[in-house]
C-alpha cells in the first residue's frame, strides 16, 4: 500500500475471533515492531484470542498460514523483503503473495498480507508501524483481515436453533 487511498479503517467489532499470526525473523526488529502493532490492533477490535508462530523467512510464511488457517477465524502473515542485487527478491514476492492467496482461497479463511516487499530498509522503517512511520502495515493488516472475516460472516447463513 503506498499509503494514500487507504480506507481509513481504524479498528472493527472483532468480539469472538480468533487470529493467528505467523511472523518472520528476518529484519528482525522491523517484524517485531509490526507483530507488536497488529497485537495491539487485535485487542483495540476485541479479537477472542491470538496465536503467535515464528519462522526464519518469508518463504516459510505460506505453510504455517495454512495450519493457523486451519485452527483460527483468521490469519495475519507478518515480513519485510528488500530488494537486493539479484532476482532472488521477485522469486521471494512471488512465492510469497501467490502462497498467502492459495493459503487463503484453499482454506476459505482470510489471510492478511503485511509482508512489506520494499526497494530499500529506509522504505521498510516507513511502512513498518515505528514511532516515526508513515504506515503502519501490522496494524492495517489485522483490521483489514478483521474486516474480511466479518463481510465474509455476512455471507454466510446463520444457522438456526
Amino acid at each position: 500500500m503506498a499509503g494514500f487511498g487507504e480506507p481509513g479503517v481504524s479498528t472493527v467489532d472483532a468480539g469472538g475471533l480468533t487470529v493467528g499470526v505467523v511472523a518472520a525473523r528476518w529484519h528482525g526488529d522491523l517484524v517485531d515492531a509490526m507483530l507488536a502493532r497488529a497485537l495491539a490492533a487485535a485487542a483495540a477490535c476485541g479479537v477472542a484470542g491470538v496465536q503467535v508462530a515464528r519462522v526464519a523467512g518469508s518463504v516459510e510464511l505460506p505453510v504455517v498460514a495454512q495450519a493457523l488457517a486451519r485452527q483460527c477465524d483468521a490469519v495475519v502473515a507478518l515480513g519485510v523483503v528488500v530488494r537486493g542485487a539479484t532476482a532472488h527478491f521477485d522469486y521471494v514476492c512471488k512465492s510469497v503473495t501467490e502462497g498467502l492467496t492459495r493459503v487463503s482461497l484453499d482454506e476459505s479463511t482470510p489471510v492478511g498480507h503485511g509482508v512489506l516487499t520494499v526497494e530499500t530498509i529506509d522504505q521498510a522503517r516507513d511502512r513498518a508501524g515505528l514511532p516515526d512511520s508513515i504506515e503502519d502495515k501490522g496494524w492495517s493488516s489485522m483490521v483489514a483481515v478483521l474486516d474480511a472475516v466479518l463481510a465474509l460472516r455476512t455471507l454466510r447463513p446463520v444457522p438456526v436453533n
